[in-house]
């Protein structure tokens, strides 16, 4: 038997849809490496990748955060 979808992942799958395909890739290797996938392919992270999300969690644990502005500036510039 197959466990139902919440909402909250539909409501994601659906958004990652959009998106174009590397990202939707980025999107399924974080599921699967949280589901505890034992596929190493699918959680690799490039050195630079990994800099990155350890420079956003630290800047946002000292509540360093972008301005509304800034985020709508990046958006437009990605046609979001």
């Amino acid at each position: 038997m197959i466990a139902p979808m919440t909402k909250l992942l539909g409501r994601v799958l659906d958004l990652a849809r959009k998106l174009p395909p590397e990202d939707q890739n980025d999107i399924a290797r974080t599921i699967l490496q949280l589901a505890g996938s034992d596929d190493s392919d699918s959680a690799a992270l490039s050195p630079d990748k990994r800099e990155a999300i350890c420079s956003s969690k630290a800047a946002a644990a000292h509540g360093e955060f972008a301005s509304d502005e800034v985020v709508r500036a990046e958006w437009a510039m990605r046609g979001l």
